[in-house]
């Protein structure tokens, strides 16, 4: 039974059919009454006891206070009563108390009038009220309880005058008038409530009775405290001999379609509802929308400023207006006219200060040029609140708390757009994302692209998208009748002074939104300007970013303020000042990468040969806190100069895109950060395709080539290696390349030819890779033991080295190969010493690769455990950089594993899965190893044609030289036995079919 109760008023408790329940004896009820009225809060036991005995408790009051909330419990049977610590809580819900439902409904309600929704407010506020049936518990006396119920009391009277707040928002005088004459017979020295009977007969057109209310109010309040009416009342009687006609609705229209920034607008209507809120100051890009979210505020809050809210636009990015103008306009509006009106701005700041004195007005200053400009205008005292929108930041303005107006996020975007451009948005999701992602996500040019939209029907999304996305033309696209992105620019470029106009257009060189101050640095020549950068600060051109973790101040600039600053560049400086501003910059980079990169192992051949490098144009601490970390210098600069490559390689800068690429890819690639690299990658395949320069293309294809490889695109891969083998000629590059195709075509099952490749490759290079490919190729060919002499060659040189990853390579290479020849416990000491080497390092990659190796020996050796562990962690590694190949060995593994703990249907399904993915990827022994392994399962699943139909393909399609193959399927089978026993000797391998 869910029971309902009852204190607001007498006791009451009924049941869930709506028919009241009786409580035998006053204590049972007191202790009710005091647990209601602490609803799901610990009541301590000395509480209840002082509750039910006032006097002196008998010495079992403890045992007595558990008899009755045992019986309380059995009388209420449903009803939650706990042992909570030292007391006891009743449980119930909000809307089974009428306590709980009065606070709730309060709450809710004058929120509503907090957020300007009076007939909202006043529907919560008057079922609040209406919970109430008589004086709290009425029908019982409770010492303990008489605090309480008297705040009770008090905070019903306050909930009532809030109803009455939000009523008269509404217009309803005349129908309040009998319920306050009420209540101010009953609570003659309420102020508060006085008031609201004064402003409820004015607005009933009885302005006579209202005035000889406070009359007799002020009589009454000098007799009774020998006090005058407080300022609140006096300001009322004020405004009624006055004939003021409040409240004042200057603003302008709330915008149809208002989306997004629901955090903003929270944090705005907070501030604004707060005693002693300051000024607020919106600031931002042009084009962010300041103006249109503070518009939209001030609506929402309509009914926390009853007295109206005042509108000025003050012109700030045009010709900013007069003060002394706007405080005329003000006056007027609040009806001050003619001599009322003084000559001097100061003074007539003061009568604006006293006109707005105890009036709870909202003040929306539009477009602020200055702090000067704004100063004057604001009111004097707290009860009304202020909300200005300015470009700049108006750091002058003392006291002012600033919100940051940026960009939309992704979702908002796209939601903007469909509010302006229709229900067609919705139907091509990839071209808005496009057009909102080309837009920078801000509103005014998301504005102008959902207008084109409309009123082009015919218009595709992704014909738009594909326009916006050609950087040279964005600013012309983003132009509708009188709504274009640039001129809102133009307007605060023209307002800066010559030197920060300068450093914007130089900002435009840069090919990134977010700068380190070094990179401005350099654009200047090596002069700092930091006054300039402040003033771009203060314009919200530039958006400080805090220090990065190398302790460089950085900056963000718009995409659309980039692009807008790169067409001055151009227009004010020149083709040629242009040029040989964005080669000084890249010049920097280069060499900034090149320190970085300097002291890391190489993962990519040379680019650039002998050609000489700049010099780092950066002072020579600067250069000695990136040196001293070089590494952390990649992860902070990564994001831009990625970016950075991907836009100057298609703009004739694709060399110097190269040599960047070669040195920061020594940072991307032991990570795994393929999808960057791939980024740079195919912009300057592009860029030298477009100028004709065969080598750099050569150089990137066979990087691409490399990127196809390592996620398992063996065929597309090949094919590069090909194309870019029967280019390169005497190139350098020429071993790296061989040795890679050698890699995938062992991979593809062409040992032969990869092994005759490892020999060209020996020719040319002494790299550690070559060696690897060739033990590789032999493995495949069944020729171990060869590999185990190529593979100690290969660590000794690498220990001489002491270079971590070279050493982790050659071991986890050797322990393969000793794997192969049945050595598991020597293949198990070198695939154990590599994973830890590779564990002090960034290189996942090359981790997951020996972790892989050390789970398939350990599968071997029976360690069935600690093999799976391993093949987890792999496969989580290789997911995280997008490695297939290795994703694929290490859910076969884990399938086998399956099969052991009798998950055998899961392990069916996951094989096949396995063996579908490598015939897409041509492996023909990554197939074989599967088929064996899904025999296995078949057999455990009683299946014997379907395991000898695969275990007869396996056969078919396995080279017979290829041990490799063989051997990891004899290790992961031990993975399908509890437990599974050691590999005993090479010679075993060959009782596979």
């Amino acid at each position: 039974m869910t029971a309902k109760f009852g204190v607001l008023g007498p006791l009451q408790v009924s049941g869930h059919d709506g028919r009241l329940l009786r409580l035998r004896g006053d204590r049972q009820r007191s202790l009710l009454a005091m647990l209601l009225f602490h609803a799901n809060q610990r009541v301590p036991t000395e509480r209840l006891v002082d509750a039910l005995w006032p006097e002196i408790p008998p010495k079992s009051y403890a045992s007595n206070l558990h008899t009755y909330v045992s019986r309380l419990r059995e009388r209420l049977d449903g009803t939650e009563i706990d042992h909570a610590g030292p007391g006891y809580r009743l449980r119930v819900a909000d809307g089974d108390l009428d306590l709980l439902t009065f606070r709730a409904a309060s709450r809710l309600g004058r929120q509503a009038l907090r957020d300007g929704a009076p007939e909202a407010a006043a529907v919560l506020l008057r079922q609040a009220l209406a919970q109430w049936r008589d004086r709290p518990l009425a029908d019982l006396a409770i010492p303990a309880l008489d605090a309480e119920v008297a705040r009770l009391e008090t905070e019903r009277l306050t909930v009532f005058e809030d109803c009455v707040e939000a009523e008269l928002a509404a217009g309803r005088h005349a129908e309040l008038l009998g319920e306050l004459q009420a209540a101010v017979a009953e609570h003659p020295l309420r102020e508060r409530l006085v008031g609201q009977l004064m402003r409820a007969l004015s607005g009933a057109g009885r302005q006579a009775d209202a005035l000889t209310v406070y009359r007799t109010a002020r009589d009454t309040l000098i007799e009774e405290t020998g006090l005058e009416p407080g300022a609140e009342l006096r300001a009322v009687h004020a405004e009624i001999l006055r004939g003021d006609e409040w409240p004042i609705r200057q603003l302008p229209a709330d915008l149809r379609g208002f989306t997004g920034r629901d955090d903003v607008v929270d944090e705005l209507t907070t501030l604004l509802t707060e005693p002693d809120c300051p000024p607020l100051v919106l600031t931002g890009e042009p084009g962010a929308g300041k103006s249109t979210l503070a518009i939209h505020v001030a609506h929402r809050l309509a009914g926390a400023f009853p007295d109206g809210q005042l509108y000025a636009h003050l012109s700030g990015a045009t010709a900013p207006r007069p003060t002394g103008d706007v405080l005329v306009d003000l006056l007027r509006s609040l009806g001050v006219t003619g001599p009322g009106i003084p000559d001097d701005t100061q003074a007539k700041a003061a009568v604006l200060r006293s006109r707005l004195a105890d009036r709870r007005v909202l003040l929306v200053l539009d477009d602020a040029a200055d702090p000067t400009q704004v100063g004057p205008l604001l009111p004097g005292t707290p009860c009304s609140k202020v909300l200005v929108t300015s470009r700049r930041r108006l750091t002058g303005l003392l006291d002012a708390h600033r919100v940051t107006v940026g960009s939309l996020t992704d979702r908002e975007a796209v939601d903007l757009l469909a509010k302006v451009a229709g229900p067609r948005v919705a139907a091509d999701p990839d071209g808005a994302r496009r057009i909102a992602a080309a837009c920078g996500n801000l509103p005014l040019a998301l504005r102008i692209a959902g207008t084109r939209l409309a009123l082009r029907p015919q218009l595709r999304l992704a014909t738009l998208a594909d326009r916006l996305a050609d950087e040279r033309n964005r600013l012309d696209e983003l132009s509708v009748s009188d709504l274009q992105v640039r001129s809102s620019l133009a307007l605060s470029y023209d307002a800066l002074s010559r030197p920060a106009r300068a450093t914007l257009r130089l900002l435009g060189v840069a090919a990134v939104p977010n700068l380190p101050a070094w990179a401005i640095t350099v654009l200047r020549h090596g002069v700092a300007e930091e006054n300039a950068v402040d003033e771009l600060i203060e314009s919200s051109l530039v958006q400080p970013a805090g220090t990065d973790p190398c302790g460089e101040p950085r900056y963000e600039v718009h995409d659309l303020v980039m692009m807008f600053a790169r067409e001055r560049l151009l227009a004010e400086d020149g083709t040629a000042s242009a040029g040989h501003e964005a080669d000084r910059l890249l010049d920097a980079v280069l060499a900034m990468a090149d320190l970085a990169g300097r002291d890391l192992p190489a993962v990519f051949p040379s680019v650039d040969g002998d050609l000489p490098l700049p010099e780092p144009p950066l002072p020579a601490d600067t250069l000695a806190r990136y040196g001293a970390d070089p590494v952390r210098w990649f992860a902070v600069e990564r994001a831009q100069v990625v970016a950075g490559i991907g836009r100057v390689a298609r703009f004739g800068r694709h060399r110097v895109a190269a040599r960047v690429l070669e040195r920061i890819a020594r940072y991307l690639w032991p990570r795994g950060a393929y999808a960057d690299l791939r980024t740079c990658v195919e912009a300057i395949v592009a860029g030298a395709r477009d100028a004709g320069d065969l080598r750099v293309e050569v150089w990137a294809e066979a990087v691409y080539a490399r990127l196809l490889h390592v996620r398992g695109h063996y065929a597309d891969a090949v094919a590069k290696y090909r194309w870019c083998e029967a280019r390169l000629g005497a190139d350098p590059a020429l071993p790296w390349v061989l040795t890679n195709l050698a890699d995938c075509l062992t991979g593809l099952g062409v040992p032969e030819e990869a092994l005759a490749l490892t020999d060209r490759a020996a020719g040319l290079s002494t790299s550690d890779s070559v060696a690897a490919a060739r033990s590789a190729a032999l493995n495949r060919l069944g020729r171990p033991a060869e590999s185990v002499r190529v593979d100690t060659g290969a660590l000794a040189v690498a220990r001489e080295s002491a270079e971590p990853y070279a050493v982790a390579r050659a071991l986890q290479s050797l322990s393969w190969s000793l794997a192969l020849t049945g050595e598991l416990d020597r293949a198990a000491a070198a695939a154990e010493e590599a994973v830890a080497l590779l564990r002090e390092t960034t290189a996942r990659s090359a981790l997951a690769r020996s972790l892989r190796t050390l789970g398939a020996v350990q599968a071997g050796r029976g360690e069935r455990v600690r093999a799976l562990a391993a093949f987890a962690e792999c496969r989580a590694i290789a997911e995280q950089i997008s490695e297939a190949p290795r994703v694929l060995t290490c859910r076969r593994a884990l399938a086998a594993g399956m099969i052991g703990d009798g998950r055998v249907a899961e392990a069916v399904a996951e094989l096949h899965a396995c063996l579908a993915a490598y015939r897409a990827m041509g492996s023909t022994s990554s197939e074989a190893v599967t088929l064996w392994l899904l025999a296995a399962a078949y057999d455990a699943r009683g299946d014997g044609a379907a395991a000898e139909k695969a275990r007869a393909e396996a056969g078919h399609i396995a080279d017979p030289r290829d041990a490799n193959a063989r051997a990891l399927a004899s290790l992961l089978l031990n993975l399908t036995r509890v437990p599974g026993p050691s590999l005993p000797a090479p010679e075993a391998l060959s009782q596979l079919p």
